[in-house]
């Protein structure tokens, strides 16, 4: 699967802050899809297929859940986000479930697909069994704190796998391998403007070599392979790629020390150098993944 330019937005309120609605849309309609040659490799790797039992945390608006899922895979998200997931929801459950039942008929005993809010139980896979793949898609190592969440989330995840089931984790590649990175830093900059500077969880840092590794020691799993992946991020205009980066949540402390129309400003600015001359945006990015098993 290749990223394609997203359609033309309309243009946002720059002075008033977007609601929860509207950036999970922004997620799911203009940014989510740039990550999905990550979602496929992984699945190529990993072999997906009707035998899995996947279980992703952090599922977000579920793109990466309909990849596994149209695999043949049973599949269960699990998100904080209440927006994405109901989005999620719209994507995976509404017109029929992935054995191809329609919505108003009744429903099979194993349904292929499940969504959670972050805090219920979810002591089996969709269909009964246990999980024997668990994916984090929601990539780390590019904001501070971005990690601490996962470990004991994986803590609590593993138990409800096979012994030996696989775990693969997702993050920025090397700043220097990532276009992104440059306009990143206009977060960076923004949140540190701040009078005494803000040192908010989530402001932008650099991605270190070790990220993953590190988040799998503390979670007790064991590096099995490893492997990167070329997601250019490629917008349709500037406006559509401020929204979809601000979307990421990225920019938020950088909002909370300014006020959102100057970062939408500053980032449109920073963005200019990836503009093509059809009013394109292209930003080549590599991301990374770590599999490790339990």
């Amino acid at each position: 699967m290749t990223p394609t330019l997203v359609r033309n937005q309309p243009a946002s309120d720059a002075s008033a802050p977007a609601d929860a609605g509207t950036r999970a849309r922004d997620w799911a309609e203009i940014q989510e899809r740039m990550l999905a040659p990550l979602y496929e490799a992984v699945y190529d790797r990993m072999e997906v297929g009707a035998a899995t039992r996947m279980l992703s945390l952090g599922c977000g608006s579920g793109l990466a859940m309909l990849g596994a899922a149209a695999r043949g895979a049973h599949v269960t998200g699990v998100d904080s986000d209440r927006e994405r997931l109901a989005l999620a929801r719209a994507r995976l459950l509404s017109d029929a479930d992935w054995d191809g039942t329609p919505a108003h008929s009744p429903r099979p005993a194993r349904p292929r697909a499940r969504l959670l809010e972050d805090g219920q139980p979810a002591p089996a896979g969709a269909d009964g069994a246990p999980y024997d793949l668990i994916t984090v898609f929601e990539p780390i190592g590019c904001a501070a704190g971005d990690s601490e969440g996962l470990v004991p989330a994986l803590r609590s995840a593993v138990p409800l796998a096979v012994r030996g089931a696989s775990v693969v984790l997702t993050g920025w590649g090397p700043p220097e391998r990532c276009a992104t990175a440059a306009v990143l830093r206009v977060a960076a900059r923004l949140a540190e403007s701040a009078r005494p500077p803000r040192t908010d969880p989530g402001r932008w840092r650099p991605t270190l070599r070790d990220d993953l590794e590190d988040v799998a020691a503390r979670a007790g799993l064991k590096p099995d392979g490893s492997g990167r992946v070329s997601c250019p991020f490629g917008y349709a205009d500037v406006n559509s790629a401020v929204r979809g980066l601000l979307s990421t949540g990225l920019f938020d402390a950088a909002v909370r020390a300014t006020d959102r129309s100057q970062v939408e400003k500053e980032v449109a600015e920073a963005l200019h150098p990836y503009r093509r001359q059809d009013g394109t945006v292209w930003m080549p990015n590599v991301f990374r993944y770590l599999v490790c098993v339990t």
